[in-house]
């Protein structure tokens, strides 16, 4: 059976997804320490970002990057959030995706770098 009626459709669907979004956020926000350093340093340097960039191009680049960090943040808190959730006993493969989630963060903030660097290096 089709389970239109539950999650809804059109504009209460939207709705629906909008407050789990920024529940999302919010929780994030609450019990990340990571984000909230992220998000703080998006709040700095998006501005910066916007000011220093001299075309849309560059400032969707220097714009982009930051926020690239964040959504890959949200994504390895979940698979943090997911593992944990399973047990607290440590097994080689909860390590790994924990890791594996890190890493890609990691990664994202290489791209900030690199980016602002091919952006502003002259």
């Amino acid at each position: 059976m089709n389970d239109k009626r539950q999650n809804g459709q059109g504009l209460a669907r939207i709705v629906r997804a909008t407050r789990c979004s920024w529940a999302g956020l919010l929780a994030a926000w609450e019990n990340e320490a990571a984000f909230r350093q992220e998000a703080i340093m998006v709040i700095v340097l998006l501005p910066l970002a916007l000011w220093l960039g001299e075309n849309g191009v560059e400032r969707a680049l220097l714009g982009g990057s930051l926020l690239l960090v964040l959504i890959v943040e949200l994504l390895n808190s979940s698979i943090e959030a997911a593992v944990d959730r399973i047990g607290p006993e440590r097994h080689e493969l909860s390590g790994r995706a924990k890791d594996l989630g890190s890493a890609a963060v990691g990664c994202a903030i290489g791209v900030v770098a690199f980016v602002w660097l091919c952006v502003l290096w002259p």
